[in-house]
Order: structure tokens, then C-alpha cells, then sequence
């Protein structure tokens, strides 16, 4: 059941997903690394750094100049916390890579004007530490460097062959579904729970870095939750053993209004080894003070999860331009176009939606080469041709309003990882 349907957008085909759903599957695996996890952290410097770069080009030239940063590494730190206390040893080293925009020549035989993209970069990244973290000190414990390829532009000559809508810079394949299983909104409400200013009013001593895996067999679900733990707030390996507790009960109370049919376990710092005292301490509420390394584009995918169940993106959404890089827009209209069509087509049996879409270089980015859409429906339902008309015209609608959603990325509006 196939239906192929050529226009504006190049090719739609709206067809039957004859795998099982995920819920029905015996085991089903789920990840997601949390606020301040160095992966995460990577993920989250990136698209700071674009977003001030695309402030900037807009601010003083008009439109957002060429730039992606998705290339981000942290290199692990080292430290020695202690309860009631601690010290960062070596500060955590954050290393900015990718091209950007430098110069900019706003007519033909004019000066060159530079673009402060040092500048740029270093604030950006630690304003973006300041804004998530409670103990880590970008001015003390992070050093910030870059190691970007420079490019110029002739800013009339952009003028000039501007077109209406922005030309794909890649071939590329963008994708995402909806809506998600009992298990994928635990993991992400858990540890979205545990970063809440609400959790950490309470429980301070709650470092930002927090990971929750989450596997479910059957109708059982084991969550396995690695939280880093501010030192210098915990006295004693007593106190540390009760915020381990209160955050495992919090946790089970929280599965009990997301996933009331399912028994649920929760296990919290299970490297931790009471009788030889390791624990999870840290100074600064993150790993990465102490080795641990990340990248961009390892993390969350555009929902926020790790999904190895079901079909995902393995592109980086952090970073690259929010103009022409359908590897970063293709996931974003992707989600929204699954969850549209899941909220608008759900009460006449749509089970499941996977979207994707595949662009090709030099075209216009509301003209890919394809969209897939596959859609699982409820058991006594059947995929019908009002479905499949319903789902290509929501997709159609949502690629008109394409140039939108750079709008909504660089103003902060839009979940990426």
C-alpha cells in the first residue's frame, strides 16, 4: 500500500510500517545524557556558539552568514573532591571546531570588516556554563579555545544570487517519530525531573550530571540512573547513601504517574562501592571535571533520546546553521511533522509515525528529494487513502513555512537534543 505523489516538494510516499511497534517488542532499550553530561555539554556550547554567531551576522549584516560549529570536544579535567569539600585539580578543556564566517565585505572594493568570532566563541560558551551550572565556574575551572576554518563572503555577491527559499548544502537524510513509548518519556521526564529547579531547591547536593538508561522486558522496567553528587554539600557517606535514596523514591513516584501498568525498578550509582569509599563525588556537578570526555552529535538525537529501537538520525542537530543545514532542519520539520500527524490523525487509528526526509545539495531546502512517511496503525485499522492524503498534506504544509523554523532555532524555541 504505496501511494507516490509527485509535486512542490518532489516526491511523497505515505506508506504501511509493517515492523512491530516498539511497546509490542519484548525488549526495548532507551538512553538519555542529561544537562550536564560532557556529551551534552558539547551538544549545548555548539548551538550557544551558532546561535550568538547568528545574532551577530543578522545583527550587523542582516542574514545569518554561513557557519556550522558542530564539532565541539571536551577534554576531561582532573580533580579531588572530598565530603564537605574538594578542588579542581586541572580545568576541563573545551576546544570550539568547525568553519565560520570571519570577514565579511559588505561592497565589492571595500575594506574587508572582520567578524570577533574569538570573541564570540568564548563568551558565548561561558555564558552558556553560567546559565546550566551551579558549581562549575567557566572562569575558573574550563578553559575555552578554537580551532575553526576561516572563510570571507562578499556579502553583495550573496545579495545578489539569494534566492526565495535556501538551497540544501548537503545531501542529507533527517528523521524522527512520535509519539513516544511509556519507556522513552520516563527516561527523558526522569532526568529532565531531576535537573528541575524544583528537584534541585530541594536536593542541591544533586550534581547537573545526570544519565538514565532505561530497559524494559515485557511490562518490567529497570531504570539505571548515574547522578553526580556535589561533594562539598555532602558530610559523610551516610548522608551521601540518603540523597541516593530520596532520589530513587523520587523517582519511583515519578513512574508511578507515567507508567502506572508497568513495574518499575530504580538503581542509582551502581559503580559505587561503599566498603573501599568510592562514591560519585564531585566539585563542580559534572564528570567531566574528572577525565570524562565528549563530543558533539553523541548525545540526544532531536527528541532528546538515544533510541536504538527505532529508526534515528545519526547527524549532529548542534551547531550547524539553522539556514541551510538539513541536517540540522530536516530533524527538527521532521519531528514536527511526526507529531502532527500522530495529534491530528491518532483517534482514526494511526498507532505510530516515522518521518523522513532526504534533501539533495543545490536544491531548495522545501523541495527534498523525498519524504517518506510511514505510519503504523491500531490492530483492527487499516491504512486508508484519506490517511495518506491527511499525513502528505500536513507534511506539505509544514515545508511551505520551512524558513520558519530557523526563526524559532535562533531565538531558543525548539527542543534540538
Amino acid at each position: 500500500m504505496v501511494v507516490l505523489i509527485m509535486g512542490v516538494t518532489g516526491g511523497v510516499v505515505v506508506e504501511d510500517f509493517y515492523y512491530p511497534s516498539v511497546e509490542d517488542m519484548e525488549v526495548e532499550i532507551v538512553e538519555r545524557k542529561g544537562l550536564g553530561h560532557p556529551d551534552y555539554i558539547c551538544d549545548g556550547v555548539s548551538e550557544a556558539v551558532s546561535v550568538a554567531l547568528s545574532s551577530y551576522y543578522l545583527e550587523n549584516y542582516g542574514r545569518i552568514l554561513h557557519h556550522n560549529v558542530d564539532k565541539v570536544l571536551l577534554v576531561g579535567g582532573q580533580s579531588n573532591p572530598w565530603f564537605g569539600g574538594g578542588v579542581v585539580l586541572q580545568p576541563i578543556r573545551i576546544i570550539v571546531s568547525g568553519r565560520l564566517t570571519t570577514e565579511v565585505q559588505v561592497e565589492s572594493g571595500s575594506k574587508i570588516k572582520p567578524v570577533p568570532f574569538g570573541t564570540i566563541i568564548v563568551d558565548a560558551t561561558r555564558r552558556w556554563i553560567k546559565e546550566n551550572f551551579r558549581f562549575l565556574d567557566p572562569d575558573v575551572h574550563v578553559i575555552v579555545d578554537y580551532k575553526v576554518g576561516r572563510g570571507s563572503v562578499d556579502l553583495k555577491a550573496i545579495v545578489e544570487a539569494e534566492t526565495e527559499v535556501p538551497l540544501a548544502n548537503d545531501t542529507s537524510v533527517g528523521l524522527s517519530f512520535a509519539p513516544l513509548s511509556v519507556l522513552e518519556r520516563l527516561v527523558y521526564e526522569a532526568e529532565r525531573f531531576i535537573n528541575s529547579r524544583h528537584f534541585k531547591s530541594r536536593l542541591p547536593m544533586v550534581g547537573e550530571d545526570v544519565k538514565v538508561m532505561g530497559l524494559r522486558r515485557g511490562s518490567k522496567i529497570v531504570l539505571t540512573v548515574a547522578s553526580a553528587m556535589i561533594s562539598s554539600l555532602i558530610l559523610g557517606p551516610g548522608e551521601y547513601m540518603a540523597v541516593k535514596e530520596q532520589v530513587r523514591e523520587n523517582l519511583l513516584d515519578l513512574a508511578t504517574r507515567i507508567a502506572p501498568n508497568y513495574e518499575v525498578e530504580v538503581h542509582v550509582n551502581t559503580a559505587d562501592i561503599r566498603e573501599k569509599n568510592i562514591f560519585y563525588l564531585t566539585v563542580t556537578g559534572t564528570s567531566a571535571e574528572h577525565g570524562d570526555d565528549g563530543a558533539t552529535g553523541r548525545g540526544n538525537r532531536v527528541n532528546g533520546l538515544i533510541t536504538p529501537y527505532r529508526p534515528m538520525s545519526l547527524e549532529a542537530t548542534a551547531g550547524k546553521n539553522p539556514v541551510s543545514h538539513v541536517g540540522k532542519i530536516y530533524n527538527v520539520v521532521a519531528k514536527d511533522i511526526a507529531e502532527t500527524t500522530y495529534s491530528k490523525l491518532s483517534e482514526k487509528g494511526v498507532k505510530e509515525v516515522y518521518v523522513s526526509l532526504l534533501s539533495q545539495i543545490g536544491k531548495p531546502i522545501n523541495e527534498p528529494q523525498m519524504i517518506n512517511i510511514k505510519i503504523k496503525m491500531e490492530k483492527n485499522a487499516k491504512l486508508t487513502n484519506d490517511i495518506k492524503a491527511e499525513a502528505e498534506a500536513i507534511a506539505k504544509e509544514k515545508l511551505e513555512k520551512i524558513t520558519e523554523y530557523t526563526k524559532k532555532i535562533t531565538k531558543g524555541e525548539l527542543q534540538l537534543f
